[in-house]
């Protein structure tokens, strides 16, 4: 769906002014001091509002602005326009404008949005993906709870006094915000599979001193061994098992070197009867032999 009008018909909309809207501007000029400290530095925020069921909202800018712009609609709808490209904003979904964009955006005449937005500058915005104006729903209640809990925390931060603590504190809600709208998982593919690797990884710490078989796995979570194999693969880097064996190293060194067990009970404790084999499995997969282990500053495997 698409909303298209002539632009003579904004004349009469408004940029500001909603009844129970909040607007905070933080003086980030006169705290220049706080913006440069490395805590803060890194995501700050100069602006922060929430518009409810703001009808006849429009804001136009043909050259954008230095910050980034970030919006959550939490009801209704409304247009977000870069260039030639629109993006319709519903309930639950999220949106960033990227600094200098040249952008216009509006509110939907008859289910106008209500939203929360940020304005936000600084060093981390390069490890966000802020530049690609993809519009991220909150498919669920926890997710939308979980966003209004955050600006809420904002908020009532910056009804506090401005000291360095609050900046800082500030700076950490923000980088939560974007991390719940970029990096915390979503439902769809991807999700299922990090969630079967995750099954099959707590599975393998618990049956550590086992000697499991991609089968046996397979069987266990009612999946294909192939297809346990390429969602390992694709995002450890490992077959199944050689994960499995590189569990078992790692939990042989932390043995060898926090406890008095011998190797052969080291070896005996994951799952190997055969001391000499454990010792070679060991040797390839960390560097040096399990004695050497135990008697070096050694830390480190050979990946």
């Amino acid at each position: 769906m698409c909303y298209t009008y002539a632009m003579e018909n904004f004349s009469e909309w408004k940029k500001d002014g909603f009844k129970g809207e909040r607007m905070i501007v933080l003086p980030t000029e006169s705290f220049q001091e706080y913006v440069e400290h490395p805590q803060v530095r890194r995501l700050y925020l100069t602006d922060v509002g929430f518009f409810p069921n703001a009808a006849h909202h429009y804001r136009e800018r043909k050259a954008g602005i230095e910050e980034y712009i970030f919006f959550y609609c939490t009801e209704g709808s409304g247009t977000i326009q870069i260039g030639s490209k629109q993006y319709i904003l519903h309930e639950n979904d999220a949106f960033c404008i990227p600094r200098y964009a040249p952008h216009c955006y509006y509110a939907h005449p008859e289910d106008p949005w209500s939203i929360l937005w940020v304005h936000f500058k600084g060093t981390d915005v390069c490890y966000f993906p802020l530049e690609d104006r993809n519009i991220v729903h909150f498919s669920t209640e926890h997710a939308a709870n979980r966003m209004h809990f955050l600006f809420d925390l904002l908020f009532r931060v910056l009804d506090g006094n401005y000291t360095l603590g609050n900046f800082i504190y500030i700076s950490q809600v923000l980088s939560l915000i974007l991390a719940e709208t970029y990096d915390r998982e979503k439902k769809g593919a991807a999700y299922e599979q990090n969630r079967h690797i995750s099954d099959v990884i707590r599975y393998m710490y618990r049956h550590i001193g086992e000697n499991l078989t991609l089968e046996q796995i397979s069987r266990e979570f009612d999946l294909s061994p192939s297809y346990l194999n390429a969602i390992f693969q694709k995002y450890t880097q490992h077959a199944p098992m050689n994960f499995f064996i590189n569990l078992k190293m790692k939990q042989a060194c932390r043995l060898l070197r926090t406890t008095d067990l011998y190797v052969y009970e080291v070896a005996q404790s994951l799952g190997y009867t055969d001391q000499y084999y454990f010792s070679r499995i060991f040797k390839n997969t960390v560097g040096i032999s399990p004695k050497q282990y135990k008697n070096s500053d050694y830390f480190h495997y050979k990946e």
